[in-house]
């Protein structure tokens, strides 16, 4: 089910209820509780009147900006509905992507994939990834510590998760998945000073995708079931271990 492709796809955000504490041991045998994964509604009153110390749940993301990496300047842009979608669902119906998002089919299926995430509490900010100007890469930034992703790992709070995929099949098998990988690793570091790990889970069978991740400077930390397949849990250190 969901993905993870560095050169094709990494699965979509979760959205469904959340619900208790749990706690894992990673490789390393260091084990913590996870954060409790509701969100209470007055805690998110705090953030809709903009009377907490941080602007959003993942420090908006629009505001960003681009960073500047080998193979150009790369610059997430949150997706705009309707107007992103076509974009999108071709993306999405294309074999090597739909194989790990499973999201082939109509527009609304797309559409309803993102929206939900547009019209949720903030935990994930879906976007387009550009490069020199031109949308090639549709990614989601997410809460990790907030998202079911918590229940399979010690997480930290603020863990910072991404999914994503590069849209066309040239843009594939060249490098652009670890530049563009470690550049938003990257940004989340520095625009999120409270996070200190930026974390995905690319399915076991996608080894391009690990070896993407890993060539970013991720390590492969444990391996853990989510809904729909086996994946890598991959973390990137704000300080690396020695």
């Amino acid at each position: 089910m969901p993905p993870a492709d560095a050169n094709a796809a990494h699965g979509p955000a979760r959205t469904g209820p959340l619900f208790g504490v749990f706690s894992v041991e990673d490789d390393d045998g260091d084990c913590e509780d996870t954060l409790d994964l509701h969100l209470p509604a007055e805690y998110l009153a705090l953030f809709a009147s903009g009377t907490t110390d941080s602007p959003d749940l993942l420090d908006r993301v629009a505001a960003w900006g681009p960073a500047a990496t080998p193979v150009g300047s790369f610059h997430l842009v949150p997706v705009r509905l309707p107007h992103d979608l076509p974009l999108l669902h071709g993306w999405m119906n294309d074999p090597a992507v739909a194989e790990f998002w499973e999201l082939a089919g109509p527009e609304e299926r797309t559409a309803d994939h993102v929206r939900a995430q547009l019209d949720g509490d903030g935990r994930s900010v879906p976007c387009l990834g550009l490069l020199d100007g031109v949308p090639m890469s549709y990614w989601e930034i997410y809460r990790a510590d907030l998202d079911p992703l918590a229940r399979r790992y010690p997480a930290r709070p603020h863990d910072t998760g991404v999914h994503l995929l590069l849209g066309d099949a040239g843009d594939r098998g060249r490098g652009l998945g670890p530049a563009l990988l470690r550049a938003v690793a990257g940004l989340v570091l520095d625009r999120r000073p409270a996070c200190a790990r930026v974390v995905a889970e690319p399915d076991l069978r996608n080894t391009r995708s690990v070896a993407a991740f890993q060539s970013a400077g991720f390590r492969r930390a444990a391996e853990v079931d989510v809904p729909g397949k086996r994946a890598a849990l991959m973390i990137r250190d704000r300080n690396p271990r020695p």
